[in-house]
């Protein structure tokens, strides 16, 4: 039963209301109205901008104010038109990022945050991708990757076509990917990138 706690009284009204609340779940998903959850994991170095694009991308009233380091990770919770994502934030510092590999395979999707005005470490982010798309859980499979070239209101911000050449993404054959230029504080390139992983997902369900 679905629900619990009702007096022996109440008993058919119980099972009536059951009957009622399966039918409405089940009538919803026919229809398309209840939302299919997936699993997204937020990856990328810490301080490329992971919290503050998924906080950015939850609804306004359960947006935080105060954005602070994520410790091994966070889970986050947002919705598009016609999924419901479940985010693992992944601590991006040195010694968190073994953690990542344990959440591959519950993963549907990635998402990788590259700060783009940081050149120094983005040979560090492509060794970090690198590892990740040869690790076995995610190498034989085709899970989508949203790259966000992020902090592109930086002076120092390179392209998000430049920094798709210093990470060789051309290198990846057997998996869809997509690169968005971001400016994660003003939303901006966001929905873009939300709007493509949605419909890899869905291809992909289909």
């Amino acid at each position: 039963m679905l629900y619990s706690g009702c007096p022996e009284d109440d008993e058919l009204v119980c099972k009536y209301l059951n009957h009622i609340m399966g039918l409405l779940d089940r009538l919803s998903g026919l229809l398309g109205l209840k939302k299919k959850e997936v699993h997204v994991l937020c990856l990328g170095l810490d301080n490329s901008g992971k919290t503050t694009i998924i906080n950015k991308l939850k609804p306004s009233n359960a947006q935080s104010q105060d954005i602070v380091p994520t410790i091994g990770f966070s889970i986050e919770k947002f919705k598009s038109s016609s999924l419901s994502f479940t985010v693992f934030d992944m601590s991006g510092q040195g010694r968190y990022r073994n953690l990542w590999e344990h959440y591959y395979k519950e993963g549907q999707a990635i998402i990788f945050v590259i700060d783009s005005s940081d050149r120094l470490r983005m040979v560090v982010a492509k060794e970090e991708l690198d590892t990740m798309l040869n690790h076995p859980d995610i190498k034989h499979r085709r899970i989508p990757i949203l790259f966000f070239a992020n902090k592109m209101d930086l002076r120092d911000a390179v392209t998000s076509v430049k920094v798709s050449q210093l990470l060789c993404l051309e290198n990846i054959k057997d998996k869809p990917w997509h690169i968005c230029a971001s400016d994660a504080i003003k939303g901006e390139g966001l929905q873009e990138g939300v709007d493509w992983l949605q419909d890899q997902i869905q291809a992909v369900k289909t």
